[in-house]
């Protein structure tokens, strides 16, 4: 049974951070959410959204209007992808970018709810269907600019409530800072909570090594993001010369990036980020490949949504709790005994406010 795309839109909205947000090369200044809304000839509605951190969100919408979403106009909404695949040759000048790989991701988690509603399936399920409760660890009490007393405090919060882990920004200019913070919070809350630190791409591989080998006796969880994000080599080589598992994957933006660093023993934690590498669909390529190489899906933000991934795939290991869409959802991600529970809402499970979306759109 065919379900044809009928109407096509996409628009823009600006949301505010919902705290102060630092790391060691950037400030999260606001979050550019790219909506992608498609009706299909039985009457469905579908969905969908991408982002950015503060710029390009126009550009974005641009490759929408311009050309994505006029070829989708009859096409056939449950041949999710084929249609992936269409858009994808379509664009071959501008791939594998981080714009059409957004632009990407709007249309195809639109086409995921569809694909839900119309099964009467949450997309938990429809992935996968692995479990419906993932571990969750906190990011919001580890920002850089965070007192070192504010740090411990956080993590202590965090490990009252039942969470297994917190995330600790690292980067600071000197080595012996980031120690005697981390130092100090693994003192607080002892071995039981795990500890994970990301330095966001900002070292040279010398600089990471240095870092690995005085944190390796904290025993943390993962070091993510020390290199830049294109230099396979330079993660291969602090790989093979820390303890510390590193994890990659939040500034990467097809699935033949994963492959690489797994392919080279570059990460043993992968983090896709279901906005940047297209959507859903090269989402799940991503998670089924760690899992032949034997290696956890950990997603960068967007936690309303990748719950459910989460949730789908037998090598889901947490979900980061970053907060951000409570302004324009009328309900909040379940969490209970430090787990984040998937919504059982058929189609992704974000119940929108549109009448909130609406005053925030700008374009």
């Amino acid at each position: 049974m065919t379900a044809k795309i009928i109407e096509a839109s996409a628009w823009l909205t600006d949301l505010e951070v919902e705290t102060v947000r630092t790391d060691a090369v950037q400030a999260f200044l606001k979050q550019e959410t790219i909506f992608v809304r498609l009706l299909t000839d039985d009457g469905n509605i579908g969905v969908g959204c991408s982002y950015t951190i503060g710029t390009g969100g126009s550009s974005v919408l641009a490759m929408l209007r311009d050309h994505l979403l006029p070829r989708l106009i009859g096409a056939d909404s449950t041949l999710v992808e084929h249609i992936w695949r269409d858009l994808f040759a379509s664009t071959r000048a501008t791939t594998v970018g981080a714009i059409t790989s957004l632009a990407l991701a709007a249309v195809d988690t639109a086409l995921w709810d569809l694909r839900g509603k119309r099964a009467g399936e949450p997309l938990w399920r429809l992935a996968g269907g692995f479990r419906r409760e993932v571990p969750l660890y906190d990011t919001e009490g580890g920002w850089l600019h965070l007192s070192t007393e504010e740090l411990v405090r956080g993590a202590q919060d965090s490990q009252a409530a039942g969470w297994s882990g917190v995330k600790l920004k690292v980067g600071k200019p000197r080595l012996e800072q980031d120690v005697d913070r981390l130092r100090a919070v693994r003192e607080a809350v002892g071995p039981g909570l795990d500890i994970m630190v990301d330095a966001n791409q900002s070292m040279t591989c010398a600089q990471a090594r240095q870092r690995a080998a005085a944190l390796e006796p904290l025993g943390l969880s993962w070091f993510e993001e020390p290199l830049p994000a294109d230099d396979v080599a330079g993660h291969a080589t602090l790989a093979q010369s820390t303890t510390i598992p590193i994890a990659v994957g939040e500034s990467l933006y097809s699935a033949a990036h994963f492959r690489d660093y797994l392919a080279r023993g570059a990460a043993s934690i992968v983090q896709p980020d279901v906005a940047r590498v297209g959507g859903i669909t090269p989402w799940l390529k991503i998670a089924h490949l760690a899992e032949t190489f034997n290696v956890d899906v950990c997603p960068h933000f967007l936690m309303e949504l990748h719950v459910s991934l989460t949730a789908a795939i037998p090598n889901g290991r947490y979900v980061e709790h970053i907060p951000q869409l409570r302004a324009i959802t009328r309900s909040q991600m379940s969490i209970e005994n430090g787990h984040a529970i998937a919504p059982e809402t058929p189609g992704l499970g974000i119940d929108w406010d549109f009448d909130a979306i609406e005053d925030r759109t700008v374009a």
